[in-house]
């Protein structure tokens, strides 16, 4: 069994509903087994500001699937929630992002792993640290390590309903 974590994010159509409806779809999915999911996060926009906040959180699950499947089942499942590219970083439904696999190093059109900007994303580090904090980036840091980085950002932890 591989471990592989899964960064989510939403900003259209009840963002919060779709996070954690996004969190449903993937512990319900035959072949990966939810192990962790942290907490929602709010998130300012990253690369288009013209757009609302998002809501982002990161799971960790196991699964015997292979990276590039798991890759491409990802992608079906934001294009079952209505997922459209029209730009870059353009506001949408649900993004699904595969940030490790197992440590696999992989580089391909369709998959990077480790995810490489993933130490850049406040979005994805603080909820990474509450779920593995102990987690080591290919950077040589845990990602409890890289938190410093993101303590004054625009992301705050909602509160657990």
């Amino acid at each position: 069994m591989a471990t592989a974590l899964i960064a989510l994010g939403s900003n259209l159509q009840q963002p919060e509903t779709q996070v954690r409806n996004a969190i449903a779809a993937l512990a319900s999915t035959r072949g990966l087994t939810l192990v962790k999911a942290s907490s929602l996060y709010a998130t300012a926009p990253v690369g288009y500001d013209n757009q609302p906040d998002f809501i982002n959180a990161v799971v960790q699950v196991t699964t015997e699937i292979p990276a590039p499947q798991l890759m491409q089942l990802l992608l079906d499942i934001e294009q079952t929630f209505g997922r459209e590219r029209p730009f870059p970083n353009a506001p949408r439904i649900l993004d699904l992002d595969l940030l490790d696999y197992d440590g696999v190093q992989l580089d391909t059109e369709l998959l990077k792993l480790p995810h490489p900007r993933m130490h850049e994303r406040g979005f994805v580090i603080l909820p990474l640290a509450e779920i593995m904090p102990d987690f080591m980036l290919p950077q040589g840091k845990t990602v409890v390590e890289w938190t410093a980085e993101f303590q004054h950002n625009d992301v705050r932890k909602l509160a657990q309903h």
